[in-house]
């Protein structure tokens, strides 16, 4: 089993990359911060980032931890746009103080130990119903995500600021560099 993280601040094409690494065949878990956004929006509830973010960030944990677990059974090459340690960077970014929940989740579901972070890339950057930070806020945000996952033992390997066929050949390539395989792992869908 091998579970790979994208991070990086909002708009910095994470999900792009995902949704293509998943047509080349790769197991992906799609971002449960933005899946439960919807979800929240939907029930008009007020578990949303911008008004609740204690409330949301531990409705992200449990779906980030049903994601992990469903990976894990699944086996084999498994990408994750977002994880864990990130929920931690929210938190600090909003000013909340980080439960040691947080903590031993991130401790108890690892990740490979280097993350791709998607740098800021103004030129890709929109806002959306999901979205709503400034350009300078995601700035903010990746830099709150990049001292985290240091802080927690991780690696950051930066992706590339090209064309999302360039980012897919670029993840494709460390993966052969970490020893798994390059090609489709005969798993793909969505978590």
């Amino acid at each position: 089993m091998a579970q790979f993280l994208i991070s990086g601040g909002p708009g910095a094409g994470k999900s792009t990359l995902l949704a293509a690494l998943q047509q080349q065949g790769y197991a992906g878990a799609e971002e449960a911060s933005r899946v439960l956004i919807q979800e929240q929006v939907a029930l008009g509830s007020g578990l949303v980032p911008w008004q609740n973010l204690a409330g949301f960030a531990e409705l992200a944990l449990a779906r980030m931890i049903t994601q992990y677990e469903q990976a894990r059974q699944r086996g084999g090459v498994t990408f994750f746009d977002r994880g864990i340690p990130d929920i931690i960077a929210y938190l600090e970014v909003g000013g909340i103080s980080v439960a040691r929940t947080y903590y031993d989740a991130a401790t108890q579901y690892r990740y490979h130990p280097q993350v791709l972070m998607a740098p800021p890339w103004p030129s890709i950057y929109v806002n959306d119903a999901e979205r709503w930070q400034t350009f300078s806020e995601a700035v903010q945000l990746y830099q709150a995500l990049s001292r985290t996952y240091q802080r927690l033992g991780y690696r950051l390997v930066e992706l590339p600021l090209t064309s999302v066929a360039g980012r897919v050949r670029f993840a494709q390539d460390w993966l052969a560099l970490e020893g798994m395989p390059a090609s489709k792992s005969g798993n793909s869908g969505k978590e």
